[in-house]
């Protein structure tokens, strides 16, 4: 008798691998019964990641949102399961163990089956208290291996967290294939191997198609024995999102396996809101390129989605490194040449950190670290000049244990800086912190919510959470939705180059302090020179001192501040943009000169 194997749509992670934001509650409930009547879904992606933020960034209740898009499924027996860091759980840096704990809780009451739990390092340290977590949460426990392509990611690596997280408890496997660069017989022999040792274990792939083994990739892992497949729909997949559930479908069912029948009416019309979503805003939010495959992800490892902010940073240092390559009586570079060799330097830095996953926030880690070596080198100074506060501590083992060997200059770089290696748990350094989030809320005299869901968002979420509390977020998003639509309707016209701004001229900066370096905005957004202050008196002096790592400014986004810091220990030699300025990510800010 043929083997059945079952489809979970990926509806959430579709949006977020294409755009910035993901439906609202009103749309969610819109095409829920609609993605039911499809009848080809056991399973619907519907929370976790950045879904909580999302709702928090609009202005609205992301407890409402969960509990309402869940409930349709719920109802006639389609499982929910949502995404989580492990120690990150759902935000991009460590959450202590007694918020993490309650999350499982509170997502179980909301209505979420299942929770998929991923480490960026396969450490199953930082597994542990997410497979235990849920288990108390009366969720099930699935482990997400984050999958990649090197020459320490072998079978045997993978079956080594596989062995640990099911002594934990865990009630599933997921192949978490997130740059999709897992070569298809790798995964399929991986499959074969959990399945021959653990035959009762449910097995789930997630890849996604940017390089374009994902295709392949799904027919392997089907054949040595997956369970689930995960998928996408028109007019949201393919590029860097998820294959087609038509598709794969197809495919699956000619190789003999049993799949469900699509009922093509619903299909269409699923298609149909879908691309009303886009129509009405978040369209405004797609880039363009995450439509498309690259075969050039092949080579960097790196995930599909970060193409966008790539090229922008590559951007950003165009006009340094092109004017200290004018001083230097030297060639220009294009953007290509200058993205070739950021891919290139990825490949040199990657083994030398100890091979981390390319998946949030190691892949950031490891972008930002190449970026800053091709810099320097081409300002003729040696590689690892810069080195940032959260790739070291990556490195030193502050986020858990790293797959690969450190190489003898990354140890010798420790050493000089006087850095000691950390080989205890993760989790230890984060003491518990509901107590704290308790009494701030009998402060504020804020309700904790059904199943002390709101505390849960206000100890995951602090920044967000006032904001969205205060209304401040909801402004803040109907702002940024009108200049998008604006900007969308306004006429073409030729915009300046980002770095090459009148308002100060990077080729005399560049001659005139050689080794000075930028200070660069990480995200688009209004510059703030000193927190709640108007006026440019409070930009740093000429002169004014920083160590590398200190805040320099910070940037109001979408969601909140982001700290921009300098890149160097050294002085400011430059000031290039004026409080309150519209500034794009990878925009010129200031120069760091070392000091004399």
């Amino acid at each position: 008798m043929a083997r059945e194997i079952k489809f979970s749509l990926m509806y959430r992670d579709m949006w977020q691998s294409s755009g910035k934001y993901t439906a609202r509650v009103d749309q969610l409930k819109k095409i829920a019964p609609v993605i039911i009547d499809m009848g080809c879904f056991d399973r619907v992606e519907t929370n976790g990641g950045a879904f909580e933020q999302v709702n928090l960034m609009f202005g609205e209740n992301p407890n409402r949102a969960v509990r309402e898009w869940t409930a349709p499924f719920n109802k006639v027996g389609i499982q929910t399961h949502m995404l989580e860091r492990g120690l990150n759980a759902l935000r991009m840096n460590p959450v202590p163990l007694d918020v993490r704990e309650l999350m499982y809780k509170v997502k179980k009451k909301q209505g979420t089956d299942i929770s998929r739990s991923f480490c960026g390092l396969n450490d199953h340290r930082n597994l542990k208290g997410s497979v235990i977590g849920a288990k108390k949460g009366g969720m099930i426990s699935q482990v997400a291996l984050s999958i990649t392509n090197s020459p320490v990611h072998t079978v045997e690596y993978y079956m080594g967290v596989v062995d640990k997280v099911v002594e934990y408890g865990c009630d599933e496997i997921c192949l978490k294939d997130m740059a999709g660069i897992g070569r298809p017989v790798f995964l399929g022999r991986l499959t074969k191997a959990i399945k021959d040792k653990y035959p009762k274990l449910p097995i789930e792939y997630h890849g996604h198609t940017g390089p374009g083994f994902c295709t392949a990739s799904v027919l392997e892992v089907a054949r040595a024995g997956a369970d689930y497949i995960d998928v996408g729909m028109e007019p949201l997949s393919w590029g860097k999102m998820h294959p087609d559930v038509i598709t794969i479908q197809a495919m699956l069912k000619d190789a003999g396996f049993l799949v469900k029948d699509i009922n093509m009416d619903a299909y269409m019309e699923a298609r149909r809101l879908t691309q009303s979503f886009i129509d009405d805003f978040l369209g405004y939010f797609i880039n363009p390129e995450n439509y498309k495959c690259s075969s050039l992800l092949i080579g960097c490892g790196l995930p599909g989605g970060m193409m966008g902010s790539m090229m922008a940073d590559l951007k950003g240092i165009q006009g340094a490194i092109n004017a200290s390559q004018r001083a230097q009586d030297k060639k220009e570079l294009s953007l290509n040449e200058l993205m070739i060799r950021l891919f290139d330097e990825v490949a040199y830095v990657w083994p030398r950190v100890g091979y981390p996953p390319l998946v949030t926030p190691f892949s950031q880690y490891v972008k930002n670290t190449a970026l800053m070596n091709v810099m320097h080198m081409l300002k003729g100074e040696p590689r690892w000049s810069t080195i940032d506060k959260d790739t070291m501590n990556m490195i030193i083992g502050r986020s858990g244990k790293l797959p690969g060997e450190l190489a003898p200059e990354i140890v010798k770089i420790v050493k000089d800086k006087g850095l000691e290696f950390y080989t205890g748990n993760p989790q230890d350094a984060y003491p518990d912190e509901l107590p704290k989030f308790i009494e701030m809320m009998k402060k504020e005299g804020w309700d904790r919510g059904q199943d002390d869901e709101e505390l849960f968002e206000f100890a995951m979420h602090e920044r967000q959470y006032r904001d969205y509390k205060s209304g401040t977020a909801k402004k803040r998003f109907e702002q940024e939705l009108e200049a998008a639509k604006e900007k969308a309707h306004a006429p073409i016209v030729v915009e300046r180059p980002v770095v090459e701004m009148p308002k100060f001229d990077i080729d005399a900066i560049v001659a005139k302090y050689p080794n000075a370096l930028p200070v660069q905005a990480t995200v688009k957004g209004t510059l703030v020179w000193e927190y709640d202050v108007v006026d440019d008196s409070k930009a740093p002096n000429i002169g004014t001192e920083y160590k590398m790592g200190d805040v320099v400014c910070r940037l109001q986004t979408y969601y909140g501040l982001e700290e921009v810091k300098s890149p160097m220990s050294g002085k400011i030699v430059a000031v290039c943009a004026h409080q309150g300025d519209k500034v794009e990510k990878g925009e010129i800010l200031a120069f760091v000169d070392v000091l004399k």
